[in-house]
């Protein structure tokens, strides 16, 4: 069908997507809803379930408004979105609760318990995969301690992606991504019984459902679904991996020999690269990061997350707009980065070390460190606005080469997504960092775009996923940004100090920690 429409949505955490593509990867349309949550004062982050699936289904609705017979032309439909967290549903399909979101903290004591624990290690070893709060694992164990009676209305555990999927559908599953990093054994890309036992809440076994790859098995829209969305009952349905899987399939990542990286330089920092097989997983002594079943069979992916990346590029603006406020000067952070990018260049590198831990939350990765704070080392007079920014920068490349070398070596190449990697200057500093090539995509929507591709090699559109990566994602590579050999070498020496500065101050984080609770 050369006329034909694939459609990929990406419920995120900020946003509801839905976005056309045709069968070939260009992007048609799109059709996007604010999503909205509540923060709690103990630490309680949950979103409405009926909600969710409503705004899903008005983006799909709008989109029938853009993309002319959209209901006869469409092929599938695939569905990512936000990770970890827990989305509840009883027998009859209604929700238990209010979603619990990755952003939850209410189970990091129990966290923090676990992996001070006898059990950690063996529990990484298994799944490949720190144990965070964020998890629907930890946040089981908390409900089985703290509200058993929701745990005994519920018949299923689902993420924010399968909750979509069960209401396209009707169909109760999750993919190997989540499945596995959560509760499985990554070798074997299924369930590890004794997980949650060993965890304690052996009762909330009975809630996981089955495991199904989407881009081998798809469902179909059921009558109610189409009902809403204007589609025709019926159309493939498919399951994606999680987002920051579609994510990187759409923004690069995929290389069959495990040569090639892929950064999202967003709110948060995530760090890709690919293996293989199972044996060519690297665990690390600090227990920390993710290994990820990938959509393409025997491989994975392990990625390593700063908690926040652009949000210090932010913070950091935002001072310098609150500067010019108390002038009675307004200015948006858009206006601040005009030009920016040239006067960085200019700055001196390596002049301060900067270390990017601008998250209340603290670092996961590589290091589980939750009193980690942000902090500039060496600033000295004549340093500017230009110049501290530069070390920001520097200190989020400085953060991504830490989380590559925890994976082992620095991947050849490196694609970079997200709103920061528009920035020339943040692109060479990463090159010359890493001391690798670093490549733009040109994807708009690379969370949406993964999915649809997931759906498009379901459908046999593609014979596989190279081909389909050759056609969806390769045309949209950017010019190679090749390291500066005049800065490789002060940046060794530099992030030689950030490790060593990192190292040296966990103790005093912990004090600081300490001293703010007293």
């Amino acid at each position: 069908m050369t006329d034909g429409v694939l459609i990929g949505i990406d419920a995120g955490t900020s946003v509801i997507k839905s976005v056309a593509f045709t069968v070939t990867g260009e992007q048609i349309a799109a059709a996007a809803i604010p999503n909205r949550y509540q923060t709690f004062p103990d630490g309680g982050a949950e979103q409405d379930m009926a909600r969710t699936w409503t705004d899903t289904a008005a983006t799909l609705k709008e989109l029938s408004g853009k993309v002319p017979n959209l209901r006869e032309r469409l092929i599938a439909i695939s569905v990512t979105g936000q990770g970890d967290g827990m989305w509840l549903i009883d027998k009859a399909g209604d929700p238990v609760a209010p979603a619990w979101l990755w952003l939850d903290a209410r189970s990091a004591a129990i966290t923090e318990d676990f992996v001070a624990g006898p059990h950690h290690a063996a529990h990484y070893r298994r799944t490949g995969t720190g144990v965070n709060a964020c998890q629907m694992s930890m946040q089981l164990v908390w409900m089985t301690r703290n509200r058993p009676d929701l745990l005994a209305r519920a018949a299923t555990a689902f993420h924010c992606k399968d909750w979509l999927y069960f209401k396209l559908t009707g169909d109760r599953r999750t993919d190997p991504s989540e499945a596995n990093f959560t509760f499985g054994q990554y070798a074997t890309r299924n369930y590890q019984p004794d997980v949650l036992d060993v965890l304690g809440a052996p009762d909330a076994k009975s809630l996981l459902p089955e495991i199904v790859d989407g881009v081998q098995v798809a469902g179909a829209l059921t009558a109610d679904a189409a009902a809403l969305t204007g589609l025709k009952a019926g159309t493939p349905i498919t399951l994606g991996y999680v987002d920051v899987l579609c994510t990187g399939l759409g923004g690069g990542l995929y290389d069959p020999k495990g040569e090639t990286g892929c950064t999202i330089v967003g709110s948060t920092g995530m760090h890709m690269k690919i293996a293989p097989g199972a044996q060519h997983v690297k665990l690390n002594a600090e227990l920390s990061g993710y290994t990820m079943c990938f959509p393409v069979p025997g491989m994975y992916a392990q990625i390593q997350s700063n908690m926040a990346s652009t949000l210090n590029i932010d913070w950091l603006l935002d001072v310098g707009r609150d500067v010019l406020a108390m002038q009675g000067v307004e200015r948006s952070r858009g206006d601040l980065l005009e030009g920016l990018d040239g006067r960085i260049m200019k700055a001196k590198p390596a002049r301060a070390i900067y270390h990017p831990y601008i998250s209340q939350a603290g670092e996961r990765g590589p290091v589980m460190e939750p009193a980690a704070r942000a902090m500039f080392t060496g600033l000295e007079l004549g340093m500017g606005f230009a110049g501290l920014m530069r070390s920001v920068f520097e200190g989020l490349c400085f953060a991504s080469r830490d989380c590559y070398s925890a994976m082992g070596d620095i991947p050849r190449e490196v694609r970079v997504t997200g709103g920061a990697a528009r920035s020339q200057a943040l692109r060479v500093i990463l090159a010359s960092v890493l001391k690798a090539p670093v490549r733009s995509v040109q994807r708009e929507e690379a969370g949406a775009a993964g999915a649809a591709m997931m759906a498009a090699v379901q459908q046999k559109l593609y014979p596989g996923m190279d081909a389909c990566v050759a056609q969806w994602v390769n045309p949209l590579l950017g010019a190679v940004t090749a390291p500066d050999p005049s800065l490789t070498a002060r940046y060794d020496g530099a992030f030689g100090l950030y490790k060593e500065t990192r190292e040296r101050m966990r103790p005093i984080w912990r004090a600081m920690a300490a001293n703010r609770a007293s």
